[in-house]
């Protein structure tokens, strides 16, 4: 009997504990929080240092997170949004549902960062990822793309950050040209998927040739399965650059342990995680340097991207000429 009395008022007290207990309720995609992902990871990590409890809540993928934050306005439950990308940051500002930041960092980015209400976490390079013992001869560029036989993935821009990339990074290459492009490209679209997760699945699956991913991709399997089969393509023009940040949402009813979190992301405990977890690359380089393998991934010989006010800008059209000419 004292035994089990001493088990139940443990269990009381852990609940007790667990119930006082600050909780930290951050917004991301799915694959953030996926078991191989960087969550269970920085969950413990960041637990270990705020004494509170962190909550991931997931959703699809970028573009729905910030669906999601305009849908529920001020009366969010979500401390932070952790999985915007620099396309949506603009948008994103307009909502007036984020806070500024105050955090300082030696960002090793292709570009400056200046941001005063978002920081970034990691970055990469869009790219089509292909099977080396499928594909003897990957297209260099969108035009011997769309000149191949070859089949693709990509992701919806609506929901999907990649999808969206995809259609800014077309844009950045065609310009006005665009829908021309689209017009090739959309024969070889196999399947246009609601998030990343699903596209890279099919394509594991063998569903196509090619999918819209990262150029660091291939890391996942050369590191994580020993599988040095996957390679990702730099393209002639360019590869469009991809910068995912984290904001503090306004209306936080934790505004401090918030705060905790945003300087907890630029951290070393927090950027050595990304490499092996999120496989892109980290916003602050640890001071371990990058993993074995990272060095063998496809280099773009030029880095495309529009800043955030541009990207913004031509989110809207750039997704109804995509609209017009999928239709077709």
């Amino acid at each position: 009997m004292k035994a089990i009395s001493f088990v139940a008022g443990a269990a009381l007290a852990t609940v007790a504990s667990t119930a006082s207990a600050d909780t930290l309720t951050v917004y991301t995609y799915d694959s953030f929080t996926s078991d191989w992902g960087p969550g269970p990871a920085v969950e413990k990590a960041f637990e270990a240092e705020c004494d509170c409890d962190l909550e991931f809540v997931a959703m699809g993928d970028g573009a729905e997170l910030l669906a999601r934050l305009k849908l529920e306005g001020a009366r969010t439950d979500a401390d932070i949004v952790l999985g915007l990308d620099t396309n949506l940051t603009a948008a994103a500002k307009d909502t007036g549902l984020f806070a500024p930041h105050s955090v300082t960092a030696d960002w090793s980015l292709p570009i400056e960062w200046t941001d005063t209400t978002f920081i970034p976490y990691d970055w990469g390079y869009f790219a089509f990822v292909y099977d080396k013992e499928k594909v003897s001869n990957p297209p260099e560029s969108f035009d011997a793309l769309a000149a191949s036989d070859l089949s693709i993935l990509i992701q919806d821009p609506r929901s999907s950050t990649p999808g969206l990339g995809l259609l800014l990074w077309v844009k950045s290459v065609y310009g006005d040209k665009a829908a021309e492009a689209w017009a090739g490209l959309n024969d070889q679209v196999v399947t246009v998927t609601k998030g990343w997760s699903e596209a890279y699945g099919m394509f594991l699956e063998g569903e196509a040739d090619l999918v819209l991913s990262y150029t660091t991709s291939p890391a996942y399997h050369l590191i994580a399965e020993d599988d040095d089969s996957k390679a990702a393509i730099a393209f002639e023009e360019g590869n469009y650059m991809q910068i995912e940040v984290a904001g503090k949402v306004a209306s936080s009813d934790q505004p401090e342990l918030a705060d905790k979190f945003m300087a907890f992301v630029a951290s070393e405990a927090f950027q050595s995680i990304i490499p092996t977890t999120n496989w892109m690359y980290p916003a602050v380089t640890p001071k371990a340097g990058l993993p074995a393998g990272f060095e063998t991934l496809a280099q773009p010989g030029k880095a495309l991207v529009f800043s955030s006010e541009e990207a913004g800008a031509l989110r809207k059209p750039a997704v109804e000429e995509w609209l017009a000419t999928s239709a077709k």
